[in-house]
């Protein structure tokens, strides 16, 4: 007689089932993607035009309240068009907070300009506009103001800008918001990143509104029509190719705007869950010795893309890599706060005002499983995990 499946198995079938993973900030389908996919490709328009890309870029641009968005192939594109049409050039220099991803400033760089990296404030972890109305004064005094000053908002915690505005408009310098994570965030009553002059937001496989890659640069209607004419390869209006400068092929195409199109009414449900699932590892962990959460101050609702949490290693008896580590072995997915860009070897030698606030929050701060589809079951687990360090410590 052949021995059955469960006699040859050294231990039991369920054992044998690892958990499935839990991710950081996994995509989200709305459900209605595939039809507005294929309502486009009946449509015909495969290409950077058409009815559904101008659908998407005005309800981005609704959304945002701003005058006018440009849907593009990628947030760090938007980054590039909105540097080029402000003027960066060689020698300038760039001023943004130190606390972000590199995307921030790496295509300034690249274009020649040289970036100062200012620390972000307890209050909101992003741009310390005190610290910004300081530095542009002694800047003025220098006659070295900058060109473009990018307050970056930080996990979905939208940046104070009316105040980084009102700083920078005592000298004439422009503000560019990097709002990549911030969509569905408000600071004083209005969306992430109005009240700057170009803002960017990101539709990246991670974040809150996804096409699962492409971005969209927003704001005055003069500034984005020159940056959508470099966006498709800065051709002039002639029969054949004519270019007066060269220009780059950056345009989001339809059925990556269809993507969009489906997942834009989504927004508050989804920024509902994630402040939801914050609230909840709030309560469960908050009272632990040691562990603290992102702050959010009155002015801002921050969409809580990524739930941050600080560990006093002191005081909880472990630090954030033993947690991150631990999470891991359970098949949960961490990160720590960003690496300060004046703590990363590419800019070494960059000027930079503070840095130890931000330099704190990199070693002691750990990014939680965010996604808004996180069930509770699966939220319990990621809980659970960190009370058994607590325990452990």
């Amino acid at each position: 007689m052949t021995p059955s499946a469960a006699a040859i198995l050294p231990f039991p079938r369920e054992a044998r089932i690892a958990p499935r993973p839990i991710l950081l900030s996994p995509p989200e389908l709305s459900g209605n993607e595939l039809d507005e996919v294929a309502q486009t490709l009946r449509s015909g328009w495969l290409a950077p035009a058409g009815p559904t890309l101008a659908a998407f870029e005005r309800a981005v641009a609704e959304s945002m309240q701003a005058p006018e968005a440009i849907a593009l192939n990628s947030g760090t594109a938007a980054l590039h068009l909105a540097y080029r049409v402000l003027g960066v050039a060689p020698g300038d220099e760039v001023w943004t907070t130190t606390l972000t991803f590199i995307a921030t400033i790496a295509p300034a760089v690249q274009m020649g300009a040289t970036p100062r990296f200012l620390d972000v404030c307890p209050q909101s972890w992003t741009l310390d506009p005190a610290r910004l109305r300081r530095e542009l004064a002694a800047a003025a005094r220098r006659g070295r103001l900058p060109r473009v000053v990018v307050p970056a908002d930080l996990f979905g915690q939208p940046s104070d800008m009316p105040a980084i505005r009102a700083a920078c408009a005592r000298w004439g310098v422009p503000v560019l918001s990097d709002s990549a994570c911030a969509m569905g965030g408000l600071q004083h009553g209005r969306p992430a990143g109005a009240g700057a002059d170009l803002s960017v937001v990101s539709f990246n496989g991670n974040k809150i509104i996804t096409t699962g890659g492409g971005g969209a640069l927003l704001g005055d209607p003069t500034l984005l029509a020159r940056a959508r004419h470099l966006a498709h390869q800065a051709r002039e209006a002639a029969a054949h190719y004519q270019h007066e400068t060269t220009g780059h092929n950056y345009a989001m195409g339809s059925v990556t705007a269809a993507i969009g199109l489906a997942q834009l009414p989504e927004l508050e449900r989804r920024v509902a869950a994630r402040r939801a699932i914050f609230r909840r590892y709030q309560e469960a962990l908050g009272h632990l010795p040691g562990i603290t959460f992102m702050p959010e101050p009155g002015w801002a609702r921050s969409s809580r893309w990524l739930t941050a949490m600080l560990v006093d290693p002191q005081r909880f008896g472990a630090d954030r890599e033993m947690i991150r580590m631990a999470l891991a072995a359970q098949g949960i997915e961490s990160r720590p706060v960003w690496k300060p860009m004046h703590l990363q070897p590419a800019f070494r030698d960059a000027p930079r005002s503070g840095g130890a606030f931000a330099t704190g929050l990199f070693e002691d701060g750990l990014c939680l499983p965010s996604g808004s589809g996180l069930g509770a079951a699966e939220q319990g687990r990621v809980i659970d995990a960190i009370l058994g360090v607590a325990r452990r410590g």
